[in-house]
Formats: C-alpha cells, sequence, structure tokens
C-alpha cells in the first residue's frame, strides 16, 4: 500500500506561519473559513491552546487528541469537532496527516 500524501496541488498552496516545530500545514482561505492540510511527524506535540470553532479529520496515522480534558486516540478516517474557545492539544504516535477547517478565516497566516 502506499504512503498517503497530499496531492501536488495541495502542496503548492501556501505554508501557514506555524508555532509547533516539524509540523507543516498548507492554507485554502475563504471569506468565511480556513482549510488547513496538516502534514505532523510522529512524536509531534501540538501544546494546550484555543480559538474558535474547528472540524478536523484524520487522512492518515495516529494521534491523542485532548479537548476538554478528554483524550480520544484517533486514527485514519476519525472525525472530531472543537468548540468555541475549548482548550485541546494533541500528541502523534505515528506520522499523521489531518485536514482541519476552521470558523476563523485568519486562524493562521502565510509564511512569508
Amino acid at each position: 500500500m502506499k504512503k498517503a500524501e497530499y496531492a501536488e496541488f495541495i502542496k503548492r498552496l501556501p505554508l501557514a506561519n506555524l508555532p509547533v516545530p516539524g509540523v507543516n500545514a498548507y492554507l485554502l482561505t475563504g471569506p468565511q473559513a480556513q482549510a488547513a492540510f496538516f502534514e505532523l511527524p510522529a512524536g509531534a506535540s501540538v501544546p494546550p491552546h484555543s480559538h474558535g470553532e474547528q472540524w478536523g479529520i484524520i487522512v492518515e496515522g495516529e494521534i491523542d487528541l485532548t479537548i476538554g480534558g478528554v483524550t480520544h486516540l484517533l486514527k485514519r478516517g476519525d472525525s472530531y469537532y472543537i468548540g468555541d474557545q475549548v482548550v485541546h492539544s494533541g500528541v502523534t504516535h505515528t506520522g499523521c496527516l489531518a485536514i482541519d477547517v476552521f470558523a476563523d478565516p485568519n486562524r493562521y497566516q502565510a509564511r512569508d
């Protein structure tokens, strides 16, 4: 089975300016929301934080995602919803691809 990866046209989208080393996200921004195509290496740790509403789906890999103090092991095909200002964090077990959609169209800025 071929390793999952994003299509080349997605990889040509602007890269997000992220505070987590080793994590990449390709941004697709519209007037009402922003989508981010995340690439997270094994062992990546996203510290606790909060912001506006977020919905996502795991494309490949496994991640422990803690939402509002409850930890969920998410795998390929699992989706999740994070409510407005709910604290959440994550740690990947494997390399992970995830697509997140944010209610805030300016959640992330593109790298210079």
